[in-house]
């Protein structure tokens, strides 16, 4: 049996789909739909998988779960390690070509220089505090 897709528009009901979690205020800013590059590996060094999205936690939450058949389910690679965001589409695919021509030791630069821990960025997603919390939109005082 088929888990269902998440849905799209409705960030409550995006926390059905992640077990024990809810919404973050990111979701007010873009929600779950934006354009972005994105790392994901098995373990601290290792495997790496390298993918562009134009709806970046629909698309982790299909690697994590073993959705899509592939490369990150044969390879259980479930740990998103690195983002990064792009107005459009276009800019997000050539950044995604231009990464995967580098050595695997200059993504493994990428990815520590940011997050030396390989600690999964999913989850910071679903908390009003957490390692993405400086992504969130301020909300503006009245």
């Amino acid at each position: 049996m088929l888990a269902a897709a998440p849905p799209r528009s409705n960030a409550q009901a995006l926390s059905s789909w992640v077990a024990g979690t809810r919404p973050a205020m990111t979701f007010r800013g873009w929600g779950s739909g934006f354009n972005a590059v994105y790392i994901m590996a098995s373990r601290k060094h290792g495997t790496l998988y390298i993918g562009v999205t134009g709806e970046l936690l629909r698309r982790v939450h299909e690697h994590r779960e073993g959705l899509i058949g592939g490369f990150t389910k044969r390879y259980g690679v479930k740990r998103l390690v690195w983002f990064e965001p792009h107005d459009g589409i276009e800019a997000a695919i050539r950044r995604e070509k231009s990464l995967k021509k580098y050595r695997r030791e200059w993504k493994i630069n990428l990815i520590e220089r940011e997050n030396p821990d390989w600690i999964d960025l999913f989850p910071g997603f679903f908390m009003e505090e957490g390692p993405l919390s400086h992504l969130q939109p301020r909300e503006r005082s009245m």
